[in-house]
């Protein structure tokens, strides 16, 4: 049984979007949906000694309402230093943040990345190859996508001889199962329910930060707090 996942890029994604990677044998990366502000394409949160903070990335928008996640550009250069300042400045400490830093410092202060996705999926590869995850990751422009939004979800499953969908819990407020049962394509939705806690930095546990945080903290031993990885 052959297992697909499709989701739009994310920048440094929480543990479960890993998850959700790992649990499958191909992920697609969905990028040809239309951009929307404020929303996890362009930012997420780290740990500081003052709560969680924000690390979002500037992205052109103007004029653009209808532009797609692929298409969207980043505006300036500005953030790439104060999101790498900041993540030194609020892991340097951690256990395991010499581990991955030397490969962001690259990313973050060396390469020059115009497309929001193209940074995404940079990251994303460096993150699954620190965590060991074999997955194959494609991108949605190499499938068919001729339909409304589950007939691509469905033709995608099926140009890849998928015989399962994996796909989070909040799918279910708009997808149609039964256009998957009609094409005899299981699917079934992660549990993000009852993640374990780990030690951070500074005081008391926050959930649902980037993967970034666990790393830093756990490092190889990482897996352990995730459920598929």
């Amino acid at each position: 049984m052959k297992k697909i996942a499709i989701s739009q890029s994310n920048y440094i994604p929480w543990r479960g979007y890993f998850d959700l990677i790992a649990s499958v044998d191909e992920f697609v990366i969905f990028d040809e949906m239309q951009y929307t502000k404020r929303d996890w394409r362009n930012r997420n949160k780290i740990k500081t000694k003052n709560g969680s903070l924000w690390l979002s990335i500037p992205v052109k928008v103007k004029g653009k309402y209808f532009q797609k996640i692929r298409e969207s550009k980043i505006d300036g250069i500005a953030w790439k230093h104060n999101h790498w300042e900041s993540l030194k400045a609020n892991y340097m400490k951690a256990p395991y943040f010499k581990d991955i830093s030397s490969e962001l410092e690259e990313i973050y202060c060396k390469e020059n990345h115009i497309y929001l996705s193209k940074l995404n999926r940079r990251l994303i590869d460096l993150i699954c190859n620190y965590l060991k995850i074999q997955t194959k990751i494609r991108d949605s422009f190499e499938f068919n996508l001729a339909g409304d939004k589950t007939e691509r979800l469905v033709n995608i499953c099926k140009e890849l001889n998928g015989s399962e969908y994996i796909t989070g819990p909040s799918a279910k407020d708009y997808i149609n199962e039964n256009m998957f049962n009609i094409n005899k394509i299981n699917i079934n939705y992660l549990d993000y329910n009852n993640y374990l806690k780990y030690n951070q930095l500074w005081g008391g546990f926050i959930d649902n930060l980037s993967i970034l945080d666990l790393i830093f903290n756990c490092g190889e031993y990482s897996h352990k707090y995730m459920k598929y990885v």
